[in-house]
This record gives structure tokens, C-alpha cells and sequence, in this order.
């Protein structure tokens, strides 16, 4: 490939890039807001923080992708049971139910979409990285939830 193509492509990277960097800052997981005065301590941050940064990113790309990867590339299999089960109970709902093949990223990106306030509606806005992040912060506490079905109280 020429040159100048490689740098095409470089360039139709830079809003996913931008878009990774929104959701470190202000906008998504405010990362400057943090109190961390130790530089290792703030690189661990920045290393988790990252990660969920492109997990949103996988779920804002699968949204409307022509084809739709595995959710195990984005989630655990823990994680698969709590978005199995989450998806069974939106079948309850009154809004639509989640058209897209059962397991795949773009499956899973419904449902997170659906946590961070999306109604559903496929006349309705595509959901944002703004609301993939609040959908998937619901999902973490859920599945802190899940995790704690089976422990014994005294």
C-alpha cells in the first residue's frame, strides 16, 4: 500500500481516538478528577480506566456495525449470565425486544444501552459513548450484585 494511503487510514482512526480520549476525560470516566499524587498509582488508574474506555468503544462500534463480533471479547462468561438475564427481563418491558443474534457484542450493546437510559426504539437517537459508560457503570454494580447471589449470611 502507498504511503499516503497508510496515512489516510491513520487519519479515519483520529475520531475513534478522539472519542477515547472524551471518555478518559471530563465527558466519560473524569481520569483528571482524580486525587492520585503518585505517578505509578495514576498510570494503574489510567490502565483501568483505559480498559473501559475501549470496552465502550467496542459497544459504541458494534451499535450499527455490519456484523457483530462475540460479546466474550468484551465480557466475561459471568458477565454473558448477567446480560442473559437482563436481556430475559426486558422482555417483560413494554419497549422492543433486542433484535440482534443472541451472545454477539452488538447483543450486548443493546442491553448496556437499554441500562444507560436508551429507550430502545429503533426511531429513536442511537445511543452515544455518554450513554454506553452510564450503562455500563449499571452494569458493573448489577453483576457485583450477581456475584454475591450464592454468598451465605450469618
Amino acid at each position: 500500500m502507498p504511503m499516503r494511503w497508510q496515512i489516510v487510514d491513520w487519519y479515519k482512526m483520529r475520531w475513534t481516538i478522539e472519542q477515547f480520549w472524551r471518555l478518559l476525560k471530563q465527558q466519560g470516566l473524569r481520569l483528571e478528577d482524580s486525587q492520585i499524587e503518585t505517578a505509578d498509582r495514576l498510570v494503574k488508574l489510567a490502565a483501568i480506566a483505559a480498559k473501559a474506555a475501549v470496552v465502550i468503544l467496542q459497544l459504541l462500534q458494534a451499535r450499527n456495525g455490519p456484523f457483530s463480533e462475540p460479546a466474550s471479547i468484551a465480557f466475561t462468561p459471568d458477565e454473558l449470565a448477567v446480560l442473559t438475564g437482563l436481556n430475559a427481563s426486558s422482555k417483560q418491558d413494554v419497549a422492543p425486544e433486542n433484535p440482534n443474534p443472541k451472545e454477539s457484542l452488538r447483543w450486548a450493546a443493546w442491553i448496556i444501552a437499554k441500562l444507560g437510559g436508551w429507550d430502545g426504539y429503533p426511531s429513536s437517537k442511537p445511543p452515544g459513548p455518554i450513554t454506553f459508560k452510564n450503562g455500563l457503570q449499571q452494569f458493573h454494580a448489577i453483576v457485583t450484585g450477581w456475584s454475591l447471589k450464592n454468598v451465605c449470611m450469618p
